[in-house]
This record gives C-alpha cells, structure tokens and sequence, in this order.
C-alpha cells in the first residue's frame, strides 16, 4: 500500500507546503520505499515537481535541499510502494499531464480492468502513456473525462462529473489524492480498502 498525501496552506502568500509535505513523508515512510515525490502549485497555476526512486532522504537529499526548489501553497505527497508495473524511475508519483487544465494524481490501489483502459486511451481517447503504472492509467482516464467537457475552465461540478464518469471505467480500488493547477480534490472507491 502506498503513502499519499495533500496539503494547502491557509494562505496562498504561504509557499513552504513542500517543507511539510517532506517532514510528513518521513512519518509515512513505511507506505512505500520504492520511490516518493512531491508536486506543488504556486499561484498562477505554476506546477514544481520532484520524484525519483528510493527513501525520502534519497530523492529529497539527506538535508532535504531539494524541497527548495518547490515553491507553493498547495501540493500532493506520494511514497510507492509497487503492486503493478515496474520499479522504473518514471513511475514515481505523482503523475502529470498538462491537458486539460495541468492534472497532478498521487495513487494508491489496483485497477483490474488496465488492459482494457490502455486499450480505450490508446485507440479511442488518443492519450499517450508512457509507463506500465495502473496509476497513469487513471489520471489519463480523468483528464480525459475533463477535457469531454470541452470547456476552456471547469468548475466544481464538472470535477466531480468526470470523477463519476471515471468511476464508471475504472475497475478495483483506490485512494487518490489529485490537484488541478489551483484546485485539490480527494477520491476513493467506496467501500473499498482504501
């Protein structure tokens, strides 16, 4: 099971989230050792994204010199501990597209139905995926539930739309945590172990 975790500071001028989400990845270090990351988002929307293989005080250096270069009020925290795909360095988490809208995803679960969802992104939705992590798999399949509303800024009811549209194709069970470039939202399947 992996480690995942969000943050927004009550203030958007606060841009030390990455500080406490790498001081809670040592806590949650149990979760996961794979791999970690961080993502956060400044205002305007910026995205700033740290990850790799190995223990927190790996990814993030020992001193933790590398949380500097993250600035921003909000951000997701990810610690894998792999149950699909590889141990590849490009299925640490949390995972990026920058269409529609900038979408960061950090999960934690198994989605059964993979081949049938790389199938559909591959030939229908036309979405790349560029590693073998259920993972990618679902933040492709909510960005493109999002961008099916064709609209140039979504609100709160299209998000939790594409969430129920993403519910209806995803097979298994989760816990996400995910952020739109200023906006952070939290999912899991219900019922499930998550």
């Amino acid at each position: 099971m992996c480690g995942i975790l969000a943050l927004i500071q009550a203030s958007a001028s606060d841009t030390s989230v990455a500080n406490e989400l790498h001081e809670a990845l040592y806590f949650l270090q149990h979760r996961g050792q794979d791999a970690c990351g961080i993502a956060t988002c400044a205002s305007g929307g910026k995205i700033y994204q740290c990850k790799g293989n190995g223990l927190a005080s790996k990814v993030f250096r020992d001193d933790g010199s590398r949380v500097a270069d993250l600035p921003g009020y909000m951000g997701i925290g990810h610690l894998r501990y792999p149950t699909s795909g590889t141990s590849a360095n490009a299925e640490a988490q949390p995972f990026y597209v920058n269409s529609p809208y900038g979408i960061l995803l950090a999960h934690c679960g198994n989605l059964i139905n993979a081949t049938d969802l790389r199938h559909f992104l591959d030939f229908e939705a036309h979405r790349h995926i560029n590693t073998e992590s259920d993972s990618e798999l679902m933040l492709n399949i909510f960005a493109n539930e999002l961008n099916e509303t064709g609209k140039a800024r979504v609100n709160d009811k299209d998000i939790v739309g594409a969430i129920r549209r993403m519910y209806n194709r995803c097979v298994g069970g989760w816990a996400c945590t995910a952020m739109l470039a200023g906006q952070r939202w939290h999912f899991r399947t219900a019922g499930g172990p998550y």
